[in-house]
């Protein structure tokens, strides 16, 4: 072909390196695992939260005290082999928080004395029974208990107790089991029992005297963050809203899979969506725990954190929706979110700074009166309603424009052939002269209106620019073209309406806030500030 322009060069490797292949391979897999990098990555995740270091070093502990029953000859000789239990009780009991392991403890514990009594009892039932009847009753009893104890753990009042059925089911199988092939099964029952009671002392008395994380903190700074992230997404959309010039935006499958990483407040925010099932866990842990800390008075209102985290959310999705529209492909112009920039802004500083002051009370543990806060933030959103009202001329078409469907746009007069004066042909040179001239400024007034909305379509990267290129490539103009654009001009336009709109509709769910927070500071018995 033309020199070596359209030369394909393939390159055979030889024998020797293609032996060679696989361990480079392997060297290179090694090498592209960095020690350094997995290091900081271990250590992020812990400096996120330092409590995971205790929680495993503790566990730790826990196994290695039970462990020492059977490491140490002296009292391997009084427990035997049972003393495993213990190692299991501690590995399976053992929790995060202090709550849920007493809620892990009571399952087991109870769980493995009903197991114990019910194996005793069928035990010396079969016993009883005679050597053929024996193992029909076991076997009976163990499919009777296999069968109840699953179905009942699925009925929705006995759901929190799922752990002490399956507890029930494996002691009950083990204890009667081997008390069958031992022939003693009473005192098999009592081995595996205070074995059990031992891991289970040990897991308890290790989580709360040895840097005890308890759900009740975690619950309260889980919900005092929520209510922080809140804040900063509401403010960080709207900074960015009205600060975005359309420059520079990248496209919106780009930002979904991203998942935005430019806007840290978003993911916060999206937490506290997800922040359900995390909240009504360390709520049901924490009414296990004892009187701790600042939770001094027993029966601690913890439901109410979740009723507080309920109505929370439902402000979070008035955040997410304002986001929704900031990503949107339908978009403003700059020029028109500038007018109401200084509506928006204090209505959303008031929001935000109404949340923070909740936060703060509630982490406090203080409860004042929110009657001045909710009046700024009441007035500042009337008077974005106002603005809104004044300006909704900008929210839609400039003016109506006239029905020409029907019409066709006046075409270009000739010039005349004749040059002889004539008053009538002058008077028709008039009257040709005046629709030229109304003809060429309608041209140039839609050709200038089509310039500018191509130039303000591909500077925001609003929509429809497709539109837009659709009447340029056609090179003329068509007798709906303007009504078509203006139309286009509202409907982007009115893309504000739909985010202030929003942003007053998460004010109103503002004043449920602040009564959810306030039931809670008189149930949790807050102090009043100032006492």
């Amino acid at each position: 072909m033309n020199g070596k322009k359209d030369c394909v060069e393939i390159n055979i490797p030889s024998a020797t390196k293609a032996k060679l292949a696989p361990d480079d391979s392997e060297k290179s897999s090694f090498q592209g695992f960095s020690c350094k990098a997995w290091i900081w990555k271990v250590w992020e995740f812990c400096k996120e939260d330092s409590n995971r270091v205790t929680f495993a070093f503790k566990v730790g502990l826990a196994v290695l005290l039970v462990s020492l029953l059977i490491l140490v000859r002296e009292p391997y000789e009084i427990f035997g082999t049972n003393i495993i239990w213990s190692i299991l009780t501690v590995a399976i009991m053992f929790e995060y928080t202090v709550g849920a392991t007493f809620n892990r403890g009571f399952n087991r514990a109870l769980g493995s004395l009903l197991a114990g009594i019910l194996a005793i009892a069928v035990a010396q039932v079969a016993l009883h029974s005679g050597r053929v009847a024996e193992p029909i009753l076991i076997g009976t009893s163990i499919f009777l208990i296999g069968a109840i104890t699953s179905f009942i753990k699925l009925w929705p009042s006995f759901v929190p107790y799922e752990y002490g059925f399956r507890v029930i089911l494996f002691t009950y199988c083990l204890i009667i089991v081997s008390g069958y092939r031992m022939g003693n099964p009473i005192r098999t029952a009592m081995d595996r029992l205070y074995s059990i009671a031992i891991g289970g002392f040990v897991a308890v008395f290790v989580n709360v005297l040895v840097f005890p994380i308890w759900a009740g903190e975690q619950l309260h700074k889980e919900l005092v963050n929520s209510f922080n992230s809140l804040a900063d997404a509401l403010e960080e959309c709207v900074k960015k809203y009205l600060e975005d010039e359309g420059l520079d935006h990248p496209e919106f499958s780009k930002t979904v899979m991203d998942e935005f990483p430019d806007e840290p407040a978003y993911r916060k925010c999206r937490s506290t969506l997800n922040s359900s099932a995390k909240l009504e866990s360390l709520a049901n842990a924490a009414k296990w725990e004892p009187p701790h800390g600042r939770f001094q008075h027993f029966f601690y209102p913890w439901s109410e954190y979740v009723k507080v985290g309920a109505v929370l959310r439902y402000c979070a999705y008035e955040v997410m929706a304002l986001h929704g529209v900031l990503h949107s492909e339908i978009q403003a112009p700059y020029n028109l979110r500038i007018t109401f920039k200084s509506e928006i802004q204090d209505a959303t500083n008031q929001a935000a700074e109404l949340v923070r002051s909740l936060a703060k009370d509630i982490c406090n543990m203080k409860r004042s009166l929110k009657t001045s806060l909710l009046k700024r933030v009441h007035s500042s959103t009337e008077r974005l309603q106002r603005a809104i009202d004044m300006h909704s001329y900008l929210l839609t078409a400039r003016s109506d424009p006239p029905d020409n469907s029907s019409k066709q746009l006046p075409k270009l007069p000739h010039a005349p052939s004749s040059t002889l004066f004539d008053p009538a042909d002058q008077l028709d040179d008039d009257l040709d002269s005046t629709n030229l001239e109304k003809s060429s400024n309608q041209l140039a007034q839609t050709e200038s209106y089509h310039e500018m909305m191509r130039k303000q379509s591909r500077r925001l990267h609003s929509w429809p620019s497709r539109e837009v290129d659709a009447f340029e490539e056609e090179g003329v103009f068509s007798t709906d073209f303007l009504p078509r654009m203006k139309a286009l001009e509202s409907t982007a336009a009115l893309s504000l309406a739909n985010f202030t709109s929003l942003l007053i509709e998460f004010v109103v769910r503002l004043d449920h806030l602040v009564e959810a927070v306030d039931e809670l500071s008189k149930m949790a018995k807050f102090k009043l500030e100032g006492l």
